[in-house]
């Protein structure tokens, strides 16, 4: 093997006969001429969306429900919502994550005036948000009569008193008028709500008929998270996991109607018969939707799924910390090899892939990042977050929570849903591809993600380069170079030597 300058290029690392994981290598600085802050992280999550941090949360039923997607949407990623779920609650966590940010609300909840304070209650308690239109009849895009707020029933005792008698009628109102088949811009919206003092606009059209809403509330969210994932009504964007069963089909057209933007077909290994015909049935019937397929780890897997139609490919198998489905199945993929291979043949299509599994650091991430991956997919990383689902308890006077792998006898047997992840036909024995344990408490994903943008940012300049796409382009032609490292190499690259120590992962001023 010759070996040209220092380091090594990928081609040479990955020729060596060896599987290798992201503690084996270092990548090589190169010179800096530029902020951290210059570094840009948009990435392409499918061939069609884009995210402005490239963050996914793991469809696992300890990680990602309607709470923690709203955070990584907002941190610039995308959640992915778990379907270890009824298929009605997971349409509904979807939709909950649609309603969160609204930059007009197309299709506004509504009610009639002879409808209830307790129906409006209802409504508040399923949305989230308070300001419902009166229309004639309570028709969806009825003749609009008038508004209620919370703060207009906040202190009405009787339930049953009518919401006609309550309202703020049109004479009251400021509205914006739009003529049918015409528009009125966000920008416009706002502007009309910032000069009449207002929470809510609605928008009537020449009839008087409801045509949509504006909020307030997100205007001013837009100003607070520059960085959020966004569809092109102004909604943050959310995925949702699904099995590749018959059932799954009516699951998949609950979740279309509740608006989700990209599925991922959940299977530890992709590369059947049942995901290729699933993306071709997916394909036939919703032609827009963006389709994840995987898990893979090989360039043969990946083109097979490819072929079929997938718009990107999560890959990963057996290494994630809560996975042992290597050791169960003696099958899968170290995770810096997989990513790697499979990452050259999907570039040959302009599909993007997702790694997924064993990232425990911003590392982890860069490295990933570094040898193809478009994003990363994050489960242990995100677990002990405040926005996951589970409560908190105390073990030892240490703040836990729940931590299982879907591949885990728990979360089959408990959740019904996730063993199709892992069973290919229905078996009375089932076989653990995953364990159950807990984590420390990490806080609020709403500081934690922000920590992980800039420790990614940062790990880009002392790499060389002003964005991802750069680095990869320059790991291709042999420009970044990389470095084995030894067991003793990577002891001496962590902490050592000190009697004691404090971990703490970042200070924020938030």
């Amino acid at each position: 093997m010759t070996f040209d300058g220092d380091g090594l290029t990928a081609q040479q690392m990955f020729s060596m006969g060896q599987g290798l994981t992201y503690n084996d290598f270092l990548i090589l600085p190169n010179f800096i001429d530029f902020a951290a802050d210059d570094v840009d992280l948009t990435c392409s999550l499918t061939r069609t969306i884009k995210l402005k941090s490239p963050f996914v949360s793991s469809p696992m039923d300890t990680i990602t429900e309607d709470r923690m997607a709203v955070a990584m949407a907002l941190n610039g990623g995308i959640g992915i919502v778990h379907n270890n779920l009824p298929p009605e609650r997971q349409a509904a966590v979807v939709m909950a994550v649609k309603r969160w940010r609204n930059g007009f609300i197309l299709d506004p909840a509504v009610l009639s005036p002879d409808q209830t304070v307790e129906d409006h209650d209802e409504i508040l308690h399923r949305m989230g948000f308070s300001g419902i239109p009166i229309t004639e009849g309570g028709k969806p895009h009825g003749k609009l009569l008038g508004l209620v707020c919370k703060k207009d029933v906040d202190y009405v005792t009787d339930k049953r008193t009518k919401l006609g008698a309550l309202m703020r009628p049109m004479s009251q109102l400021v509205v914006a008028r739009v003529k049918t088949g015409e528009q009125c811009s966000l920008e416009e919206a706002k502007d009309i709500m910032h000069k009449g003092r207002v929470g809510y606009l609605p928008i009537v059209n020449e009839n008087g008929e409801l045509a949509m809403l504006a909020s307030r509330l997100d205007s001013q969210k837009s100003k607070d998270f520059p960085l959020a994932s966004l569809d092109d009504k102004q909604q943050l964007l959310v995925g949702a996991a699904i099995g590749t069963r018959e059932d799954d089909k009516a699951r998949l057209a609950g979740l279309v109607r509740a608006g989700v933007d990209v599925i991922v077909l959940d299977s530890s290994q992709g590369n059947s018969s049942y995901q290729v015909n699933f993306i071709q049935y997916l394909k036939k019937e919703y032609p827009t939707l963006q389709v994840i397929a995987g898990n893979v780890v090989t360039g043969a897997q990946a083109t097979n799924l490819i072929r079929a139609g997938a718009d990107a490919l999560r890959v990963g198998m057996g290494s994630g910390s809560i996975c042992i489905t290597q050791e169960v199945m003696s099958v899968g993929r170290p995770q810096g090899t997989a990513v790697y291979q499979v990452g050259k043949a999907a570039a040959k299509h302009g599909v993007p892939i997702i790694a997924d599994g064993g990232i425990q650091n911003v590392g982890h991430v860069s490295k990933a990042l570094a040898l193809g991956a478009n994003c990363v997919m994050l489960g242990s990383l995100l677990a002990g977050t405040s926005e996951t689902p589970g409560e908190y308890f105390y073990r030892d006077g240490v703040r836990l929570k729940k931590f299982r792998g879907m591949g885990s006898i728990e979360a089959m047997t408990q959740g019904g849903e996730s063993g199709k992840r892992y069973l290919s036909e229905t078996q009375a024995v089932q076989v653990a591809q995953g364990v159950s344990g807990s984590v420390v408490d990490k806080g609020s994903m709403m500081k934690f993600g922000p920590y992980l943008h800039k420790g990614l940012q940062q790990a880009a300049q002392d790499i060389g380069f002003r964005s991802f796409r750069e680095v990869r382009a320059r790991v291709m032609d042999g420009t970044v170079r990389f470095e084995r490292r030894t067991t003793s190499a990577q002891q001496e690259g962590g902490v050592h030597g000190l009697h004691s120590y404090e971990k703490t992962l970042f200070a924020s001023k938030l």
